[in-house]
C-alpha cells in the first residue's frame, strides 16, 4: 500500500509539471541565442518572447564589447522595451542571453532590476565562446532570491547545432518535458594525463582563439554520444591572473570524429 501510494505520488507529481504554464524569455544580439530559445519553445510547446532594447547593440563584437563597458562601469544598464508576457502568468521562466565578461548580458542586468520574479521558477539558458553557465546562474540567484534558480543548460556558440539533441536530454532529465534518459555515468577518477589526452585537448581547443591553459589531470566517461572528457587546466588568466579551470571535451563515437570542447567552467 505504501508502494502504491508513493507511486501515485510521484505520477502527481510529474501531471503537475507537465500542466506547469512555461515561458521562453531571452535576449539575443546576433540570433544565436534566438536560435536556441526556438527550440526550447518547440519542445516545450511554450510561449516565448524576445527582450528588447529601446537603443539596441549594434551586432558589432567590438562595439558591443566597448558599450557593455561603459555600461557595467557606470551601472547604467540599457533600457528595455515593456514585456508583452505578464510574468505573473507564468510558473516556469527559461530565462535565456548570451554571455559577456562572464556572466549574463546587460540587458538581463536591467531585466532583473525592473521586473519581480518573486516566487518564479527560473531555468537560465545560455549561449557563450567558452563559458559562463555557472557563473550566470550564481549571478541570478544572487538578483532574484525571491526566486527558484534552478540547473540551467549552456552550448558554445560552435556548437550550438547540438542544442536540439542536447536540450532534449536536459529537457526530459529535469522533468520540464515527456519522456525519459538514461542516467550519465559519473566521470572516472582525475589522473595524470598521458600524451594521447594531451592530444585530444589540444585539438578540441586549438581553433579557439585565446589559449585554454595546459591541462594536468583529466577523468572520462562513455556515453551514448562519445567520450567525454573532464580536464583540470591550468591556465595564465585573461587578466595574467593564473588559476585553475575544468574543460570538458566530448569525442564522438563516430569513425574520425574531432574532439570539441564543450565548456570551460572556471
Amino acid at each position: 500500500m505504501k508502494r502504491f501510494l508513493a507511486s501515485m505520488a510521484v505520477m502527481a507529481a510529474i501531471a503537475t509539471a507537465y500542466a506547469q504554464k512555461n515561458l521562453v524569455l531571452y535576449y539575443s544580439e546576433t540570433g544565436t541565442t534566438k536560435t536556441v530559445a526556438l527550440e526550447l519553445q518547440k519542445q516545450l510547446g511554450a510561449d516565448i518572447e524576445a527582450i528588447e532594447c529601446v537603443k539596441p547593440y549594434s551586432g558589432n563584437f567590438q562595439e558591443t564589447m566597448q558599450r557593455g563597458q561603459r555600461e557595467t562601469q557606470s551601472g547604467e544598464w540599457p533600457e528595455l522595451k515593456p514585456i508583452k508576457s505578464k510574468l505573473a502568468n507564468y510558473d516556469v521562466i527559461f530565462l535565456g542571453y548570451p554571455i559577456w565578461f562572464g556572466t549574463y548580458a546587460n540587458p538581463i542586468a536591467r531585466l532583473v532590476k525592473d521586473y519581480d520574479f518573486a516566487g518564479k521558477t527560473v531555468v537560465p539558458f545560455c549561449t557563450f565562446g567558452s563559458g559562463g553557465l555557472n557563473t550566470s546562474s550564481d549571478a541570478l540567484k544572487n538578483a532574484l532570491p525571491k526566486a527558484t534558480i534552478k540547473e540551467g543548460y549552456g552550448v558554445r556558440t560552435a556548437r550550438v547545432a547540438a542544442a536540439e539533441k542536447e536540450l532534449d536530454r536536459f529537457l526530459k532529465a529535469n522533468g520540464y518535458k515527456k519522456g525519459t534518459v538514461a542516467k550519465l555515468p559519473e566521470f572516472s577518477e582525475q589522473k595524470p594525463v598521458t600524451e594521447a589526452e594531451k592530444t585530444i585537448f589540444n585539438d578540441a581547443c586549438s581553433s579557439y582563439q585565446f589559449s585554454l591553459g595546459t591541462p594536468s589531470t583529466v577523468g572520462k566517461r562513455t556515453t551514448p554520444d562519445g567520450t567525454e572528457y573532464k580536464y583540470t587546466v591550468q591556465n595564465s588568466g585573461f587578466g595574467g591572473g593564473g588559476g585553475t579551470s575544468i574543460i570538458y571535451v566530448i569525442v564522438g563515437k563516430e569513425a574520425g570524429a574531432k574532439p570539441e570542447f564543450t565548456q570551460v567552467v572556471r
